[in-house]
């Protein structure tokens, strides 16, 4: 078996652009899909894959790690975007590997630790700033199931916060708080946003409200800086989303302050990669709960990490709040369980998902669709397309 062509889609979602991608084998119908979406990045990633296709074709693609490591090792480390194009492949790869076998990736790793996952909504909060309006929002997937959702408060605060806007993302919390029973999770994505000691006098500030995590509390630059925060802050800290090396949580392990990592699979290089950084936590007793802010093959990968790494502790998820025309680009999604909010795995051979190229080709990719923080009114998520 030989890989023939690499194959690219660049999809408009609505607030974003997604990247999909299909490796095609020279055995008639098989081919393995992945996805590679970085906000902002979606035709630089693109380009980056087919400049490395020369790396890829021609060679078995079961030979999964082999591949994987000539992308990476036969050019001059790129950072993120390199991940990004790496993963991509080797995603695939494993699709392939798992099709040509008849059974889902997660049985090549070692078969299922549990049944499903709990999951955690994020997206969901297209909404004004308001706790109102956030209240409703939330009322929108508590009623799809979820147990958890995750969101960031703090408006187009950066650096530090002053006190309006403080005790709105308060207010916010408090009403979240209060409408929804006491197991309900209310997990806070920082964004990097603050300075360590704003960070710290933040989640001081917002600690009473039994807030879940408290994640990417300051910039990334440095992990001893995150170790810091977490050793003094009253929330547990969750990081590592835009790493994109192994070794990074290795340097976050030694601190000794963080036990929740979130490792991202499309930009660290994929599934063994993933599974590399689980091991490390599992060494130091910290947990993993992978970042995921693309479409939902990039979501069925996280899947299949979760149904056989032991300490695999909840996952993000998107895909049931975008668009609902964004269902037909694929033909798999997790269920949510009602009684617990757990998200169903992928039971199909290999990732468990595949492409519908119809439905792709009648969204194709939007220049103007583009997720920026800065921007006031971001919470809304309508891309720049607003300003129009």
């Amino acid at each position: 078996m030989k890989i023939t062509s690499i194959e690219t889609y660049a999809v408009g979602a609505g607030w974003k652009n997604w990247l999909f991608v299909r490796v095609v084998t020279d055995e008639d119908g098989l081919y393995g899909v992945s996805e590679a979406t970085l906000n902002g990045f979606i035709k630089t990633t693109e380009a980056a894959i087919h400049e490395l296709s020369h790396l890829v074709v021609g060679r078995d693609p079961r030979d999964v790690n082999s591949i994987s490591r000539t992308i990476i090792e036969t050019v001059q480390d790129a950072g993120h975007i390199h991940r990004l194009a790496m993963s991509a492949v080797e995603v695939a790869c494993w699709d392939i590997l798992g099709k040509s076998l008849g059974v889902p990736i997660y049985q090549l790793l070692g078969g299922k630790q549990r049944e499903s996952i709990l999951g955690y909504a994020n997206g969901w909060y297209r909404a004004e700033r308001t706790p109102e309006a956030f209240v409703s929002a939330a009322d929108t997937v508590v009623d799809l199931g979820f147990k958890a959702v995750k969101l960031d408060p703090f408006g187009v605060s950066f650096g530090t916060i002053d006190e309006a806007d403080l005790q709105l993302s308060y207010d916010i919390l408090a009403a979240l708080r209060a409408k929804f029973e006491p197991g309900f999770k209310i997990l806070i994505d920082v964004h990097s946003r603050f300075i360590p000691s704003e960070s710290l006098r933040v989640a001081r500030f917002l600690a009473p409200l039994d807030l879940y995590w408290w994640e990417e509390p300051t910039k990334d630059e440095r992990e001893a800086m995150t170790n810091e925060i977490a050793l003094q802050s009253p929330i547990r800290i969750a990081t590592g989303e835009q790493f994109d090396k192994i070794g990074q949580f290795e340097t976050l392990a030694q601190g000794g302050g963080v036990s929740i990592w979130q490792p991202e699979p499309m930009s660290l290089g994929g599934i063994t990669n993933t599974i590399a950084v689980a091991n490390i936590a599992r060494a130091n007793n910290a947990v993993i709960a992978p970042h995921q802010s693309g479409g939902p093959v990039a979501t069925a990968t996280c899947l299949q990490l979760a149904a056989c790494v032991e300490n695999f502790l909840i996952q993000e998820h998107f895909d049931a709040t975008n668009e609902a025309w964004t269902r037909e680009l694929v033909t798999w999604h997790p269920e949510i369980d009602q009684s617990n909010g757990h998200l169903s795995f992928p039971t199909s051979p290999g990732l468990g998902i595949d492409l519908n190229l119809e439905a792709i080709a009648e969204h194709p990719y939007d220049p103007d669709a583009f997720f920026n923080l800065h921007e006031e009114g971001w919470e809304q998520r309508i891309g720049s397309r607003n300003d129009e």
